[in-house]
């Protein structure tokens, strides 16, 4: 951190716990503020309740420590309801200036097929088990992808 202008951690599914205890041992805050830098948690929901348990977690941990991108993962469906009507949403966009970007719904014979063929989405693109219209979709579906990240930037990459 001490040399990067930017560092990314991906943390596993449901680390929830793990996340906040290492943060308590650690004090990154105040290592962030030593170096002029901030935090920006990417906080992936879907259609249950526990996403927004976990995001009500951090929120009450972090506050306005840090910064949030909620991603609207629709992997499993499109139904967001929970999260829409819950009240840690609202907190997140009015008190804490959340941004929330949508990750589209990937076929599941797509998904099906890249990992029968151990491929990234992006090796899926150029390889010949896809035909010439199959191929397109693993270019596409990142393209919609990265749209919606790009309207987080200001949040997601540090400023210059």
């Amino acid at each position: 951190m001490e040399k990067a202008n930017f560092v990314v951690v991906d943390c596993r599914a449901a680390s929830t716990d793990l996340f906040i205890e290492f943060f308590a041992e650690i004090d990154p805050f105040a290592v962030l503020s030593a170096l002029g830098a901030k935090l920006t948690l990417v906080v992936p929901v879907n259609h249950e309740s526990d996403n927004v348990e976990q995001i009500q977690r951090l929120t009450d941990e972090f506050g306005d420590k840090c910064r949030y991108v909620v991603v609207r993962n629709a992997a499993h469906s499109d139904s967001f309801t929970i999260f829409e009507t819950c009240e840690v949403r609202a907190l997140l966009k009015v008190k804490f200036g959340a941004l929330e970007i949508g990750m589209s719904r990937m076929q599941d014979w797509l998904v099906g097929a890249l990992n029968a063929e151990n491929l990234t989405i992006t090796a899926a693109a150029k390889h010949p088990a896809f035909s010439l219209l199959d191929r397109q979709r693993p270019q596409t579906w990142p393209r919609k992808f990265y749209t919606e990240v790009e309207s987080a930037t200001n949040l997601l990459l540090p400023s210059k």
